[in-house]
């Protein structure tokens, strides 16, 4: 997760650092996989003939699998001091500082996530456990801007 600095002005801005890597890593992968299989398709004998089409076909199967593993890369938390823009894998939200009751990171939770009223709560996939220390100082850094509009209510 990177953070920007934190003052009123700038807004901070958290992203998944290990499941960046991990998306990378796959999707590098799956891409050289698909390629290998496509490039080897028209050599095998299984008495299928297999066309250029078939071969463009798996190239392109494994660009969508790639792009899919991709999204797991994109959670992004930003917050200022007016309130805080969750965007977890495919949809974002955002949320006033005086419409989250907390921001919490439950013991055996993978992720962070804003307590809002009655009883709901909206998870922030961008700070996750396994980053770590990252992930205690995204938490400890919006529970300060959290605390600061509560305070200056």
């Amino acid at each position: 997760m990177s953070a920007a600095v934190t003052d009123q002005t700038q807004p901070v801005v958290f992203r998944p650092h290990r499941a960046t890597w991990m998306s990378s890593i796959l999707a590098v992968a799956l891409l050289a996989v698909f390629v290998v299989v496509a490039i080897l398709l028209r050599g095998s004998n299984t008495g299928v003939i297999f066309q250029r089409s078939d071969q463009v076909a798996m190239v392109f199967i494994g660009v969508l699998l790639a792009g899919g593993t991709m999204l797991f890369a994109t959670p992004r938390v930003r917050a200022d001091a007016e309130g805080v823009s969750v965007r977890n894998v495919l949809v974002g939200r955002r949320f006033s500082w005086l419409e989250v009751l907390s921001v919490t990171f439950p013991d055996g939770a993978s992720f962070a996530r804003l307590e809002l009223p009655e009883d709901e709560y909206y998870g922030m996939l961008a700070i996750q456990a396994v980053d770590r220390d990252r992930a205690v100082e995204a938490v400890r850094t919006l529970r300060r801007l959290h605390s600061e509009a509560w305070s200056g209510r």
